[in-house]
């Protein structure tokens, strides 16, 4: 039986979409008042675990999960050992430095020298500062990461992004774009080369659905 990570928020009702397009119906996970967090597909050949987004990958890498369905940001900031399979193509977003706008800095080269940079994406800001030989103190924020700029405890911060409301809705706005991020899926590497309980078969009808694989 295969064992698919759904992640919880945002990237779930496409997810279990998709599934439903190739057979599989996990929508159970979205009926009012239900708490489970593993179900299995009625027709009984897969069962779905309901983790955090961030939490997708590491199912996924040691085993729990011979399937799961991540944003691209966390395969960045994790760096987990998994085969990237599939561009789903649904979540998009994308991963920016942002400042007040009401800062002189209009383009990340143009932030002071040892400044600060709030963020819980830290591995994927100190990776992009990095490559821009710009030395910057990265402060791990897990929670209302635009309160950096507005409090003065950053120069700036780097976050997700997708409508913007939010950075407006504060007064900060966008100067600089990391990546673009969509949902992927990913693979237990071992169990996708063995073909696990046919795994590459329902790999293939995802595909066929998608008809957008990532490059390896």
């Amino acid at each position: 039986m295969i064992t698919v990570a759904l992640p919880k928020g945002a990237l779930l009702k496409d997810s279990i979409r998709l599934l439903q397009a190739i057979g599989l119906d996990f929508s159970a996970f979205l009926e009012v008042g239900n708490r489970q967090l593993q179900i299995t597909d009625p027709t009984n050949t897969a069962r779905a675990l309901l983790v955090r987004n961030s939490d997708v990958s590491v199912y996924v890498e040691y085993g729990q999960a011979q399937l799961g369905v991540v944003g691209y940001d966390v395969l960045r900031e994790k760096s987990a050992n998994v085969a990237q399979l599939v561009d789903l193509g649904f979540g998009q977003c994308r991963m920016s430095v942002a400042v007040k706008a009401s800062s002189p800095y209009r383009s990340s080269l143009e932030l002071p020298l040892n400044g600060r940079v709030a963020s819980k994406f830290v591995r994927c800001a100190h990776d992009y500062f990095q490559s821009l030989d710009l030395p910057v103190e990265i402060i791990p924020l897990y929670g209302s990461v635009e309160l950096g700029p507005i409090t003065g405890m950053s120069e700036a911060i780097v976050d997700l992004v997708a409508t913007g409301n939010t950075l407006r809705e504060n007064g900060l706005i966008e100067i600089d774009v990391l990546f673009q991020s969509t949902a992927r899926l990913i693979a237990h590497p071992l169990s996708y080369r063995l073909d696990t309980d046919g795994l590459y078969n329902c790999v293939e009808q995802i595909r066929k659905q998608v008809s957008q694989p990532v490059a390896t």
